[in-house]
């Protein structure tokens, strides 16, 4: 079959496939657009979840008629000239516009901020219809009609309108987050309006428009810099945690990404905080000279590349670790709410009601009886302990100054234990209810951690040195990590060109399946260019042994046991939360106290 050139219509469809997937990919390159025209404000209309109608509004620099003509172009663009080293901007390919113009009916009305009038241009599966002076505010409106109607076969892949409409919306709510000085409007017949008001230079304001008020008041800010990058942003607290990680929101120099290296650290910096199925809550902002990422990996730009990825994923794991041993042992608001939400009184469901007609004993209006839990015989087993005291320390001599009132600390003081498992404490502006081995299991879990890091760990000599075959690209990869490894009890070297032999194991570790960690480690190091899989496993360890060596359920403890365990709490980094992500304690305001009995 003879060789021949395609039609450009052809060209632009093929194109199209790579850069607008679906509605929400024609609005991300809209929406970029203007922003990068200099627009302060941008609306976003839609109708049949972007298939039938998206339009997108704004107040940018606007476009000439010889502009217009040259926009519906493929590789037209006014962000770059000669080199990909230094792009500054969010679109840079010049396909957007001529894809979206080959496979739906594409109208851009503009005008020059400086002109007296505007211009029209209407394009249809490739097509240009027209291009007429037109009555226009300065800026651009971009309007993309029946979408895909060029290209049938796509549009059986589209989901239903309401979940298109759902991805264009989290479209404009990361774009919302990058831009704070920018006012942002979603509307549309298949939707709620969704305002986004200027924030200006306060992203924290712009971050609780879009997470909600909840995450402001449970965010920690960050604020690093190695290198040549720096980091900018704030995450949640490990207690502030969501059932997936579409709260998890990463910007390269402006740029929303969503890029596995970034994600995978974010995961990394959580380690042993989060529960399993859970995801913890971030916005992140690198910035780093464009010579350094390469963004022009896929049509889409979701994806970036880093020249040093070891260097980024390190200043992220370490920002937000360092965070998080400074400010997030406090415990998520949110936690507070909940206990709220299970003690204030309501209606009984009617499905829940008695059948059978009114009894005394079923009445809600039947005199009180106490629990038995709370009856003499119970209770009997209490007489023995000694009342809690406010006092943080044992009693002191009367020669020696009393000490600060315990309640003054950040947990308070131990005023009682209840059910052989959780401690009550008071503070001075409302209560703390700990989980005395939840608490404890992460106490111990940090002080085996610091061990761990501390010293070289103790390795296991194998009798006979295990003999793992692997490509000799992998062998090259594993042996520049040999000392790292060393440091933590596995003794690897090179066995001939492509096999490795393992010496020594971490003793922590028990028997170990030498070759299944040597390929594991090989893999992770040919991805991610790191090897913290046998750290992640010496962790995990430890973790266990924390939860089998401390403090258990059921067990009475003394008011002083008590106030040494929240004293420890407070100086331990990530105390607020177990070694499986649970919290270990929440906290009640005497606000919320006094609003559970209508007081205020």
């Amino acid at each position: 079959m003879a060789i021949r050139q395609l039609s450009e219509t052809l060209i632009n469809q093929i194109a199209a496939g790579e850069v607008i997937e679906r509605p929400a990919s024609a609005a991300k390159e809209l929406i970029e657009n203007a922003l990068d025209a200099g627009a302060t404000r941008i609306e976003i209309a839609t109708s049949g979840g972007g298939k039938a109608l998206l339009r997108v509004s704004d107040n940018g620099s606007g476009m000439d008629a010889a502009d217009l003509e040259l926009a519906i172009r493929r590789h037209c663009t006014s962000k770059i000239s000669e080199s990909l080293e230094d792009i500054r901007t969010l679109g840079f390919r010049g396909e957007a516009l001529p894809s979206i113009g080959s496979v739906a009916r594409l109208s851009i009305a503009s005008r020059k901020r400086d002109s007296t009038g505007g211009h029209e241009i209407a394009v249809a599966g490739g097509k240009i219809l027209h291009i007429r002076p037109a009555a226009a505010n300065p800026g651009t409106i971009v309007e993309v009609r029946d979408l895909f109607f060029a290209t049938p076969a796509r549009l059986k892949f589209l989901k239903t309108e309401k979940s298109e409409a759902g991805a264009i919306t989290e479209i404009v709510k990361r774009m919302a987050i990058a831009f704070p000085a920018v006012r942002f409007v979603l509307s549309g017949s298949d939707r709620t309006t969704l305002e986004f008001p200027a924030t200006g230079d306060d992203h924290l304001a712009r971050m609780a428009q879009v997470l909600g008020k909840d995450f402001s008041d449970n965010a920690i800010a960050l604020d690093a810099v190695r290198e040549e990058i720096s980091l900018t942003g704030f995450a949640g607290v490990p207690t502030f945690n969501r059932g997936n990680s579409a709260h998890q929101y990463a910007f390269v120099n402006g740029r929303p990404v969503q890029d596995k290296l970034i994600l995978s650290a974010i995961r990394g910096a959580y380690a042993e905080t989060i529960p399993s199925g859970r995801y913890p809550v971030a916005v992140l902002s690198i910035t780093l000279d464009p010579a350094l990422v390469d963004v022009n990996v896929h049509p889409a730009k979701s994806d970036v590349r880093f020249r040093d990825p070891g260097l980024v994923r390190g200043l992220i794991v370490g920002a937000i670790r360092e965070a998080l041993a400074r400010d997030g042992s406090r415990a998520a608001t949110t936690g507070a709410g909940d206990m709220l939400r299970a003690f204030r009184p309501g209606f009984q469901p009617k499905a829940d009601r008695p059948q059978g007609g009114w009894s005394a004993e079923t009445s809600p209006s039947r005199p009180y009886q106490p629990p038995a839990s709370f009856g003499e015989r119970p209770q009997a087993a209490f007489d023995g302990l000694s009342m809690p005291t406010a006092r943080a320390e044992p009693q002191l001599s009367p020669q020696r100054a009393a000490p600060e009132p315990a309640a003054r600390y950040p947990l308070g003081a131990a005023r009682a234990q209840i059910h052989a498992n959780y401690i009550v404490a008071q503070t001075e502006d409302g209560l703390v209810i700990v989980d005395q081995h939840a608490a404890h299991e992460r106490l111990v879990f940090e002080a085996m951690r610091k061990a761990l890091h501390s010293k070289r760990l103790a390795s296991q000599v194998l009798l006979i040195p295990e003999i793992v075959d692997i490509p000799e690209e992998d062998c090259d990869r594993l042996m520049l990590h040999a000392t790292e490894f060393a440091e933590l009890g596995l003794a690897i070297e090179r066995f001939g060109p492509g096999a490795i032999a393992v010496r020594e194991t971490p003793a922590m570790l028990g028997e170990v399946d030498a070759h299944g960690l040597i390929r594991q480690l090989a893999d992770e190091i040919a991805e991610w260019d790191i090897a913290s899989g046998l750290s992640a496993k010496l962790e995990y360890v430890a973790a266990t042994m924390a939860c089998h060596g401390s403090v258990r359920s059921g067990r009475r403890l003394r008011p002083e046991e008590m106030n040494a365990l929240l004293r420890e709490m407070e100086v331990t980094p990530g105390s607020g939360q177990c070694n499986h992500g649970r919290p270990t304690y929440i906290e009640l305001k005497l606000s919320d106290i006094e609003r559970l009995f209508g007081r205020s």
